[in-house]
């Protein structure tokens, strides 16, 4: 069920230096009908060396927050500099906070649920369209939410005041940590120049702005235009995930049939009409005829068709919460644990300049570092193409084997639950 809200503030941009200053030092708030929130003794722990000075330093990094539920803490990260922590109350027994990579979706201000006797969620900041957010409330020393959030009075203002919709907000069991990472499988900005059109060509005599060089009906030069470079603003959301076994049979049937080889209906069923067409192309192939569809095969196949494949993942990319691309990738062994590993661009998207990303473990599967998991990523080089020409800072690409559809529909960001 979504929350109703009975005040809104569609703005969720930052607050006024003096304004956010005078909310910080405000005190406890009591709510219509007496219900008080109560005042952390200590509700905000800017980190020595760090604090508004790494802010001030990197301005244009993106925010992240990280939560542990074993440690019942939040941890706000600019890049990979931790520049702010508190203390939270999660989700209590039978109503635990779930863990995975979530976005904020909406803030308001002033918030009451639907779900819980109209109970105040006053700097509600949602990470899911089912109920699940970041909000000021009462924080004892334990989980006693119904699933949300909670943080002190003082720092959910000033969080309020500091994050963007689509900020990714990471919750885990045990503490996660951002670091840096180095990869190339990690896209880098490559621009599409555009030409800028030249205004001589639009000038006759005798208009305003004309320059003639002496004849008359001659239009002067005003010198050679240089192409302008329009850098990406809007961040990307990117996930790759395996395909499935039944996904990579159908799309097999769909190059067999596309070839000519009649593999009957692609429905990912390995018939016999399928297997036919596999001993017809390892004929024509030269290969040893089996029927099977070996790695081989499949290579082969993909090859004569001109494509990238086997068709062994599938890359996904959403920008201001909207779809935009899809395309197959190749993942080496599709079938071997990934886990969730987000991979986020904090520095360095500008023509010659070298990409800084960093990584969050969000599920660690078997002690796969992050740079294994990327070793397993072959682009195809349309789908490399797009997605560099409109990186911009706070890119994001999720590496993931666990489902994301159920969370991830209309006005989300790619939401995965990693059920810790």
């Amino acid at each position: 069920m979504i929350e109703i809200s009975r005040e809104t503030n569609p703005g969720a941009g930052r607050f006024p230096s003096a304004l956010a200053a005078l909310l910080l030092a405000a005190g406890a708030m009591t709510m219509g009908g007496g219900t008080a929130i109560a005042r952390d003794p200590a509700p905000m722990t800017p980190i020595a060396g760090t604090g508004a000075t790494a802010q001030a330093d990197d301005p244009d990094m993106p925010l992240q927050i990280l939560v542990s539920l074993d440690d019942q803490k939040l941890e706000v990260y600019r890049g990979t500099k931790l520049i702010e922590t508190t203390r939270i109350s999660s989700g209590k027994r039978g109503h635990g906070t779930p863990t995975g990579v979530f976005s904020i979706l909406e803030k308001r201000r002033r918030h009451f649920s639907n779900l819980y006797n109209n109970a105040p969620m006053p700097y509600m900041q949602r990470l899911t369209w089912s109920g699940i957010a970041l909000h000021e409330g009462v924080v004892p020393n334990y989980p006693a939410s119904h699933g949300c959030i909670r943080m002190p009075r003082t720092f959910a203002q000033q969080l309020f005041s500091m994050t963007d919709r689509g900020a990714h907000v990471i919750v885990t069991r045990k503490r996660a940590e951002p670091r840096a990472v180095t990869h190339a499988a990690l896209p880098a900005l490559r621009l599409a120049e555009t030409e800028v059109a030249s205004l001589a060509a639009e000038l006759r005599p005798g208009l305003p702005g004309a320059v003639t060089d002496g004849e008359a009906g001659t239009v002067g030069s005003i010198g050679p235009t240089e192409p302008a470079l329009q850098l990406p603003s809007e961040p990307l959301r990117i996930l790759v995930t395996p395909t499935s076994a039944q996904e990579r049979l159908r799309d097999m049937q769909r190059v067999l049939d596309r070839l000519g080889y009649d593999p009957g209906p692609a429905d990912g069923v390995m018939g016999r009409k399928t297997r036919a067409a596999i001993r017809l192309f390892q004929e024509g192939a030269e290969l040893p005829v089996t029927g099977e569809p070996t790695d081989l095969v499949l290579r082969a196949l993909y090859a004569d068709a001109g494509e990238a494949g086997p068709a062994t993942g599938r890359l996904y990319v959403r920008r201001n919460f909207k779809e935009i691309y899809s395309a197959n990738v190749v993942l080496k062994d599709p079938d071997q644990p990934l886990g969730t590993h987000l991979f986020t661009a904090i520095a360095g998207l500008a023509p010659g300049a070298e990409p800084r990303w960093m990584t969050v473990v969000a599920d660690e599967a078997e002690n796969r570092t992050p740079e294994a998991v990327l070793d397993r990523i072959e682009w195809t080089p349309e789908a490399l193409a797009f997605v560099e020409e409109n990186l911009a800072l706070g890119s994001s690409l999720m590496v993931t084997d666990r489902p994301f559809r159920l969370h991830s529909g209309l006005g989300t960001d790619f939401v995965v639950m990693t059920r810790q």
